[in-house]
């Protein structure tokens, strides 16, 4: 089966100013930051305490993304990825593409109590391009082929000589393997790690130059096929993309935030050039996942606006018998800052709008057909809503 991601980055290339296809991935590798607390907290309380999801529950919930095929990527740490890709195939008949985090620098290890992501990044790879192709040291050219092909690699600047020299070092390294093996990769760029390594007022510049620099010396057979970055507004966004068309660009989620939060910054980050968006505890900690998800995908697709998602989204959860972490009108928010996976930011109050109505009986049965699609240039925000209230009703249940 074709792959969305490989058909969506064909028509990227062939027409980078024209094209809108966008590409979502669910990134399920956090197990790589912070261990036991990636799986999220379970909707379960023993005695009045939480606890987080098993493992095994994590992996239930990335089976369910996989098969709702929506997405274009599921990232996973190797060892998952075995599991689901090597050993049960659940990719083999998805357009999904399978992808594994290739190296885990010392700015993402957050254990409880853990210090280590406070100081400057130091590279490391836990996993082999190996153990992620075919589940063993060493591959032949045939069992390459059941693994991942696709995989994360990270790299954190500081504005330090030996240590920025070094995260260079193992990136090309990392690149000539790469090539050799037969393995893809996108580019994760963190912004600094440590305080005033670079003025903020200068940050987004210094990632532009640095991936430009970075990636001026990599021919086409080794350049990662897109980048993952945290989205500094506007300005940085489409000066890098006016740059080169063909250096496809793509924002990391952050930290959680408000359903706002992530409807609002996939909705900018597509609308001042980027092409595809990741997103890992946005998705993991959403009160249900797969709507969730759904409502991403209506946003890159012009459907329907970021404030009419999350007002969608919490009648779903009505509908669903979930509650939900925050009322509607906190969920309407704004949070700044949220982009490293430490990171805490302010919070900036939007106007509510009015509540979402109920959907009636008559509007149910009048939408009652996925094939009934209207022509939403044409019709009212209010119906907008109630469509897809409707649509994701029949797929979750009343």
């Amino acid at each position: 089966m074709e792959k969305s991601l490989d058909r969506k980055l064909k028509m990227i290339h062939a027409d980078p100013s024209g094209s809108k296809e966008f590409i979502i991935a669910d990134a399920k590798d956090a197990d790589m930051a912070f261990g036991m607390r990636a799986t999220g907290l379970s909707p379960e309380r023993h005695d009045q305490e939480l606890r987080f999801k098993t493992l095994a529950e994590y992996r239930e919930q990335i089976r369910a993304v996989i098969r709702q095929e929506i997405v274009d990527i599921v990232l996973m740490s190797a060892s998952t990825s075995e599991v689901l890709t090597i050993q049960e195939r659940l990719f083999d008949d998805s357009p999904v593409t399978p992808a594994a985090r290739a190296n885990d620098a010392t700015d993402v290890h957050l254990p409880r109590g853990g210090r280590t992501h406070t100081e400057p990044a130091h590279p490391f790879r836990t996993a082999s391009l190996d153990h992620i192709q075919c589940g063993r040291i060493d591959c032949t050219a045939e069992d390459r082929l059941h693994g991942a092909d696709l995989g994360l690699y990270s790299v954190t600047f500081n504005n330090q000589l030996d240590l920025d020299l070094n995260t260079l070092q193992r990136y090309k390294e990392f690149r000539e393997e790469a090539e050799r093996k037969g393995f893809r990769h996108f580019l994760e760029i963190f912004d600094p790690n440590v305080p005033d390594a670079v003025p903020p007022d200068l940050t987004p510049g210094f990632i532009n130059d640095l991936i430009a620099r970075t990636l001026a010396g990599v021919t086409s057979s080794g350049r990662p096929i897109f980048l993952k970055m945290v989205y500094h507004g506007p300005r940085a966004l489409e000066e890098l993309v006016a740059y080169d068309p063909h250096l496809v660009v793509g924002i990391l989620g952050g930290s959680a935030g408000t359903t706002l939060d992530a409807f609002q910054l996939i909705h900018d980050a597509q609308k001042y050039g980027a092409r595809v968006a990741l997103y890992g505890r946005k998705i993991n900690n959403a009160e249900n996942q797969l709507a969730f998800i759904e409502f991403l995908r209506h946003i890159v697709d012009g459907v329907v606006s970021p404030s009419e998602a999350v007002r969608a989204y919490h009648a779903v959860l009505q509908k669903l018998g979930i509650r939900p972490h925050r009322t509607l009108e906190d969920d309407l928010t704004l949070q700044s800052a949220v982009m490293s996976y430490g990171g805490n930011g302010r919070t900036v109050s939007l106007p509510a709008g009015r509540k979402v109505k109920s959907v009636t009986a008559q509007a149910t049965a009048e939408m009652s057909h996925d094939d009934d699609v209207p022509d939403f240039s044409s019709i009212s925000a209010e119906d907008r809503l109630k469509y897809h209230q409707q649509r994701l009703n029949r797929i979750f249940g009343e």
